[in-house]
């Protein structure tokens, strides 16, 4: 049975395959439309299998809110020429939509959803089929408060979203602060949110690179005293360097390891460990300033922290949580 440009182009708009595949599905099932979308759809499935060990590093990353409810959904693909095709980005706003207004919390839920009369899993899969790679939902995040805003930035890689402790927050104020995230990629809303083991691992740290740096000055101070510049030989192989150019004689280098290596043991089992707890106490107060976003330094202003922001903004105002999605290197 010979098969009309009409059938092909029905086809093609149920299913967005390519032309031939079109035409070879709709030959094997002398016309049927539906059979041939069904294999079209069994070719997906039969790509997805064969593509399943291949990396989706590529993708679009999407953000929506809503009220009360924000969702980020990254649909991840393996080239940055099919993550920015127009169908590809349309089929990841589709599934936001989908789970924005069904609040699906969890990626199982979402993948369940149904959208078009089929699953969303089942959708991705006839997508991989249509391109030839790999595509999966790379991540899926919440955020459930009384106000929620989000923020996509330019090239659909990253997106924000926020959740504030009162409703109708001002919609620029919401914008400043995903944007915020998105900028200075925060660790935590604020002290409280930030994870014991990696306080934990912020304070060992600092107690570590202050010990450091309390020996290396003692151990520059007791160089100096012996007429020795510290700048020569404050590693072996700058040692070895400044032998070679003649700035540095073999007995003066062989006093210099001596005064280092006495000095350094002798400071080490004798640091006070009340100043090294308050210095490390001081790094990682910095820590949190950096990191917490209520502490972080507004980047529209630099007179400001966030939440001194907020506050100025709406008396009250608080951000309360945050989820930051990004497909490239931070």
């Amino acid at each position: 049975m010979a098969v009309t440009m009409a059938e092909i182009t029905k086809l093609r708009h149920l299913t967005s395959a390519g032309l031939m595949d079109c035409k070879k599905a709709l030959a094997e099932t002398n016309g049927d439309i539906e059979a041939a979308v069904e294999i079209l759809r069994k070719k997906g499935q039969a790509v997805a299998a064969k593509r399943e060990d291949r990396e989706a590093s590529e993708g679009c990353v999407l953000s929506k809110n809503e009220g009360d409810f924000a969702a980020i959904v990254a649909l991840k693909c393996e080239t940055d020429f099919v993550a920015k095709n127009a169908g590809f980005v349309e089929l990841t706003q589709k599934i936001l939509d989908a789970a924005v207004a069904n609040r699906v919390k969890t990626v199982e839920e979402l993948k369940a959803l149904e959208l078009d009369g089929r699953t969303i899993e089942a959708l991705i899969v006839e997508e991989v089929g249509k391109t030839g790679e790999k595509m999966e939902i790379g991540a899926y995040e919440v955020v459930e408060a009384p106000s929620t805003t989000s923020y996509n930035h330019l090239g659909n890689k990253l997106a924000t979203i926020v959740g504030f402790n009162v409703a109708d927050v001002d919609y620029q104020v919401g914008r400043d602060v995903a944007m915020q995230v998105a900028s200075m990629n925060p660790v935590a809303v604020d002290r409280a949110a930030v994870p014991q083991s990696i306080i934990d691992a912020e304070y060992n740290v600092a107690v570590e690179k202050t010990k450091e740096e309390q020996v290396k000055k003692a151990v520059e101070a007791a160089l100096k005293k012996a007429g020795i510049n510290p700048n020569l030989v404050d590693s072996e192989a700058h040692i070895e360097s400044n032998i070679a150019k003649g700035w540095l004689t073999e007995e003066e280098a062989a006093k210099a390891r001596t005064i280092a290596a006495e000095t350094a043991a002798a400071k080490a089992a004798n640091l006070p460990e009340a100043m090294i707890q308050n210095i490390a106490n001081g790094r990682v107060n910095k820590f949190y300033k950096e990191s917490c976003l209520m502490e972080q330094e507004f980047v529209k202003d630099s007179n400001l922290t966030i939440a001194q922001y907020l506050e100025q903004a709406q008396k009250g105002l608080l951000a309360v949580v945050f989820k930051r999605v990004n497909l490239n290197q931070d």
